[in-house]
């Protein structure tokens, strides 16, 4: 083979494979709707299961039904026969995967989940088949051609399965009304919980360490506080304890450009007073969001009454491995 021999069979395995998920589109109907409500009336469990290509296919189906909201595990068809099939309980709903709808190991299962009255729902490539005809429910995951060009190698059939996984699962995410904070409750580990669940309040300064001067102090002192708390800036209060401002390094270096007296200068002349704040429960990725949006290092943190409550800055997220 040449090496444009390589790129023209990568670009008909692209183009079948995406040819076949097009004409999916035609088959998300009434079958589907079912199949969705068999799995939001489910008490239990989905319990996801194929052989081969397609058990792996309905381990990847249910790890993502189990983190967006839908209790679901993978059960081994032919381990069920050996007494895995205790795993399966009256309350669950079992979710088939089979291209050819004849696969030994799940037929050999159906008189006993027939029996127990656990509903079946299928995804098969054959409408007739016996594992599509004695399910509640089929999803025809059929194909025209496999992408192998043997026509042996579960190639087309496997993403077509993968990606009407794909539509139940986020059909029944939006069901349920899952949120991203759901998410991150299924995902507590690495960066992805961080972002998820990291709030401001987790990270920020509060107390005394957040600079405070007062609109009178000469910009000498204001500088002096700044070092003191090494935030980069400071908060700035008025005569009744409100938050008048914010000074920082970007705000001295504009300072020095227009020659101020350092000493003479109170820092009320030359404060920011319109800034960007943030609450205390908002989430850490937010507050990222909002400084690399704007270009600034710091925010402010405020209470629901307004007051200054905390400083976060993008060290911070940085070190909490936020961004």
């Amino acid at each position: 083979m040449t090496k444009n021999s390589f790129i023209e069979t990568a670009l008909r395995t692209i183009s079948l494979e995406q040819d076949a998920v097009a004409s999916l589109k035609t088959r998300i109907d009434s079958s589907f709707d079912k199949a969705c409500s068999l799995i939001i009336e489910c008490t239990g469990r989905i319990i996801v299961m194929g052989m081969g290509k397609s058990g792996h296919i309905a381990n990847k189906i249910a790890a993502t039904l189990a983190s967006t909201g839908t209790p679901a595990h993978f059960v081994h068809p032919a381990e069920a026969s050996h007494g895995d099939i205790g795993m399966i309980t009256v309350d669950d709903v079992v979710l088939a995967l089979s291209n050819s709808g004849t696969t030994e190991e799940l037929l050999s299962i159906l008189p006993v989940l027939k029996r127990k009255g656990v509903p079946l729902i299928s995804m098969t490539g054959s409408s007739a088949s016996v594992l599509a005809q004695s399910a509640d429910v089929n999803l025809d995951a059929s194909v025209e051609v496999e992408a192998c060009p043997l026509g042996l190698a579960p190639t087309t059939s496997t993403t077509v399965s993968l990606v009407l996984g794909d539509a139940l699962a986020m059909a029944l995410l939006e069901a349920r009304g899952f949120t991203a904070e759901d998410f991150a409750f299924s995902h507590p580990g690495g960066n992805l919980g961080r972002r998820l669940l990291l709030k401001v309040e987790n990270v920020m300064h509060s107390g005394n360490d957040i600079p405070i001067v007062s609109t009178d102090t000469p910009i000498s002192e204001t500088l002096l506080e700044i070092s003191a708390k090494k935030l980069g800036m400071t908060t700035i209060k008025d005569d009744s304890g409100k938050l008048a401002g914010v000074f920082t390094d970007g705000d001295l270096r504009r300072v020095l450009d227009q020659n101020k007296d350092l000493k003479q200068t109170q820092i009320s002349e030359v404060m920011t007073s319109l800034f960007r704040s943030i609450s205390a429960n908002a989430l850490a990725s937010e507050a990222a969001k909002i400084m690399q949006d704007n270009e600034i290092y710091s925010l402010v943190v405020l209470d629901n009454k307004q007051d200054l409550e905390g400083i976060i800055t993008m060290h911070d997220l940085l070190k909490a491995n936020v961004v």
